[in-house]
């Protein structure tokens, strides 16, 4: 992995305003004055050991439409990230306001303190009081969409399955097995919240004969790196390495069907951390979002596709930031275009809004829901009975912003395979 410093990308920057022109923050918020000011403009006066004046880079949403938008490929993104951070370790956020992005950005301790106490848990986010004081409490917006935990978690519906012919060693992997392997990062999204989303990518896994390894892993880290909580994302980062680096080491590819964990794991959280050992060096190289680990089985005419069965719907698909960030096109339209008389309708929107934790946030709400107003629009426009997209985030807020239930594409794909499905996809198909 090449390493190429802050110091050198602001200078590549030209001072055009392409960058300001895509920003959809930009667009519906005046607080933020656009990537080039908050960016390389400002970062040629940040100087190390200096009292940091940043307070608008705050309203950056980390959705990299800047990156892509650059010509000269300057990082806009990071180095707002790097500036937040700075911000953090500099005391220049209220404590208030640093204790609630610290809850929201601890998604793996959340999951665990609520989950088990799923029914009760649901009650109270979903109760309008709670939501009130949360609000004028914490700052942690009343009306955001929070997603219902899960009554019973993956990994405890993984180490009691039934059905596998590999039989649980002692660190939550499966043993047993012959042939292919592949390691599964599921994140706290599908452990928490969906687990039918990682129900369904073993399904298409097992179905093209693969032994699926599932090791203890903690959440990637993202929500806390968008916080500028580097330390502590460090740490979680440094824990990953530790888990995946001995399956790297034997060949065995590392995938997950959330595509902000695995570009954490394959860019953002090395980049932001200064993390190039030679053990991160190797996670990163052996890990791949799933569809695009689906499009190299197809590629070498190793994907099973004979007899899919066919999925007569029309649907809307939004393609995350975080997705367009890996650079792998459209992976998950193409994996998509293989499943008979499905029809797939791809949104042009630059972003949902959410941002991961952003749109959480009290302050930044109302922007966040005009950011992903084209998307809700075109959603709508669609009038398919759900909308497809890769990220879990994503998916709760075009629910949010549309009343339709939202789901990842290897929903599609496992009931294509014979994956007897749950959730709104079932729901769907047996109206259909």
């Amino acid at each position: 992995m090449s390493h190429q410093p802050v110091e050198l990308t602001l200078n590549h920057c030209i001072k055009c305003n392409i960058c300001v022109s895509a920003c959809p923050v930009a667009a519906v918020n005046d607080l933020f004055p656009g990537p080039k000011y908050a960016g390389p403009q400002a970062g040629r006066f940040r100087k190390p050991g200096q009292s940091t004046p940043d307070y608008s880079v705050d309203y950056c949403s980390g959705c990299r439409v800047c990156n892509m938008a650059c010509p000269n490929g300057v990082k806009i993104a990071e180095m707002n990230a790097r500036a937040r951070h700075t911000m953090v370790s500099q005391g220049k956020v209220p404590p208030i306001q640093r204790l609630r992005n610290n809850l929201i950005a601890r998604t793996e301790l959340l999951g665990n303190l609520a989950q088990p106490v799923a029914p009760l848990s649901n009650i109270l986010l979903s109760n309008p009081l709670v939501r009130g004081l949360t609000e004028y409490m914490l700052g942690i917006a009343k009306d955001a969409y929070f997603p219902p935990f899960a009554r019973q978690r993956f990994s405890r519906w993984w180490r009691g399955r039934k059905t596998s012919p590999l039989r649980p060693a002692p660190n939550g992997s499966w043993i047993g097995g012959e042939g292919k392997q592949v390691v599964f990062f599921h994140g706290c999204a599908t452990e928490y919240y969906e687990p039918r989303v990682g129900r369904a990518a073993i399904h298409i896994l097992e179905a093209n004969g693969f032994e699926v390894i599932i090791p203890p892993q903690n959440c990637c880290g993202l929500p806390l790196l968008s916080n500028g909580e580097f330390e502590a994302a460090r740490k979680y980062h440094q824990n990953n390495v530790n888990q995946l680096v001995e399956y790297a080491r034997q060949g065995i590819p590392i995938i997950g069907t959330s595509t902000s964990c695995t570009l954490t794991l394959k860019e953002e959280a090395p980049e932001l951390l200064d993390m190039y050992d030679a053990d991160t060096h190797l996670v990163t190289e052996s890990t791949y979002d799933f569809n695009e680990f689906l499009l190299n089985l197809l590629a070498a005419d190793k994907l099973i596709i004979e007899s899919l069965r066919p999925i007569p719907l029309r649907l809307a698909y939004h393609q995350p930031c975080q997705y367009r960030a890996h650079g792998l096109g459209s992976p998950a339209v193409e994996i998509l275009h293989l499943i008979p008389e499905l029809q797939i309708e791809e949104s042009h929107a630059d972003c949902c809004g959410i941002a991961g934790t952003y749109g959480y946030k009290k302050e930044k709400y109302a922007t966040s829901m005009a950011v992903g107003q084209p998307l809700f629009d075109f959603v709508l426009e669609i009038e398919g009975p759900l909308a497809v997209c890769d990220s879990e985030t994503c998916r709760w807020q075009i629910t949010h912003g549309t009343r339709l239930p939202a789901i990842h594409p290897v929903e599609l794909l496992a009931y294509a395979y014979g994956y007897e499905t749950e959730g709104a996809l079932a729901d769907v198909l047996v109206k259909s």
